[in-house]
């Protein structure tokens, strides 16, 4: 069955839960995703979400990271802890013979999280080496640096996953307060999934729930790209050059011509070798094994972004040659083969995105999270499906932002 929006009053508050009846597998799986508190919540500290998660990934503070995860273990539960950019997620899976379990060992770890010292020093040192082991990962470095860029100045530009001296600078009171003012009930959206009875499970839940504090409704901020195209060159020990390279998109989330944006983004760089970007740099030229962009669209920012790996000698072509891929496309558009394949490609292979209950929750989840109606992504398909030439070829050239591009290159 589908996915359906069902609420849990707990309080007087209404908190949705997006829940979808499963019986192929005697599964279960629930998620308590806090809207609002990714890294876009890292103003002070960067990489404090991402620290908090790990601290909730450490078992209580009363049995300790490693008995904690054994007795998950001898039930087959598995609880864990992320971070997006917007969005703070808490998760638990289990067989459906422990989901009652599964429920207790989560209610234990929101109630008693592992603050403690030695937590706060295992975590800082283990971020501390992974960040010392990326200082080589050029790709990793070109990526920060084009955000560093983009969003120049804002909390956007910092790494997801904190600096050497913000990871230091964090105390386990930063991370105290980063969890008592994120995982609140104002923030909380309720994924559940598998062979439960809903009407039981929310019961269940909703006392989980009353832990929480109430918290206050906050709108998810958002942060716009630099308008002046810059570039950043980075001089490192490499071998081959790393080229990133990003502009505005001017889109919104809840836009009803995302349908658009897709299929000329899949033309322009996303569609493997299909795409503008791999036959000019690859096929024609063979400057990079592969080259892509894509845009990105949500609350807190909307952008179009794009990389590729080449020679140290072909950089300068490289960079010459992505300029004129854009400029091409704006100017002309699409053609009508590349529409046609595109529509093939993307209805064709539309089961392959909603063959599992955890994609087809998460496309539920997205519709609900950017203010679409339940089933917005099947009229999104039918909207490609009947997408004419000129519609696209006039949305294409209405979005000359895109030339305006932005380089983060790293090269010896």
């Amino acid at each position: 069955m589908a996915a359906t929006i069902e609420h849990i009053e707990v309080k007087g508050m209404q908190v949705p839960v997006i829940f979808e009846h499963d019986t192929r597998l005697p599964l279960v799986t629930m998620q308590f995703t806090f809207t609002n508190s990714g890294s876009i919540t890292d103003i002070d500290k960067a990489g404090l979400a991402k620290f908090s998660a790990k601290l909730m990934n450490n078992g209580t503070k009363t049995l300790g990271s490693s008995v904690f995860a054994e007795q998950l273990e001898s039930k087959a539960i598995h609880i864990s802890s992320s971070t997006g950019t917007e969005t703070f997620v808490m998760e638990v899976g289990c067989l459906i013979e422990e989901f009652d379990e599964g429920l207790k060992q989560f209610e234990t770890l929101l109630k008693d999280p592992n603050y403690s010292a030695e937590s706060v020093d295992k975590i800082k040192t283990m971020t501390l080496g992974s960040l010392s082991s990326k200082e080589n990962d050029f790709d990793y470095v070109a990526s920060n640096e084009l955000n560093a860029i983009l969003f120049k100045g804002t909390v956007l530009a910092q790494p997801s996953s904190g600096t050497v001296e913000s990871v230091k600078s964090i105390e386990l009171g930063d991370v105290e307060k980063f969890l008592s003012s994120h995982m609140t009930r104002s923030n909380l959206i309720v994924v559940l999934g598998g062979d439960v009875n809903l009407k039981e499970a929310k019961k269940k839940i909703a006392k989980i729930i009353e832990i929480l504090p109430s918290g206050n409704v906050e709108r998810v901020k958002h942060y716009e790209v630099i308008e002046k195209s810059q570039e950043s060159v980075l001089i490192k020990d490499t071998q081959q050059a790393y080229v990133y390279f990003g502009s505005p998109y001017h889109m919104s989330e809840d836009s009803p011509d995302y349908h658009k944006a897709r299929v000329a983004t899949f033309i322009l760089g996303t569609g493997g070798f299909g795409s503008r970007l791999m036959e000019e740099i690859r096929v024609k030229r063979g400057l990079a094994y592969s080259a892509y962009a894509r845009v990105s669209v949500t609350k807190s920012s909307n952008y179009l972004m794009g990389y590729l790996q080449t020679k140290l000698e072909s950089l300068d072509e490289a960079k010459k040659t992505v300029n004129e891929v854009f400029k091409k496309f704006v100017k002309d558009g699409a053609t009508k083969d590349e529409l046609e394949q595109t529509k093939k490609f993307i209805l064709g292979s539309e089961p392959l995105r909603v063959e599992t209950m955890s994609q087809r929750l998460n496309r539920t989840f997205m519709e609900y999270y950017k203010g679409f109606e339940l089933g917005h992504s099947e009229q999104e398909l039918q909207m490609i499906k009947n997408l004419k030439l000129k519609d696209l070829n006039e949305y294409i050239k209405s979005h000359t932002e895109i030339l305006d591009l932005s380089f983060a290159i790293v090269t010896k």
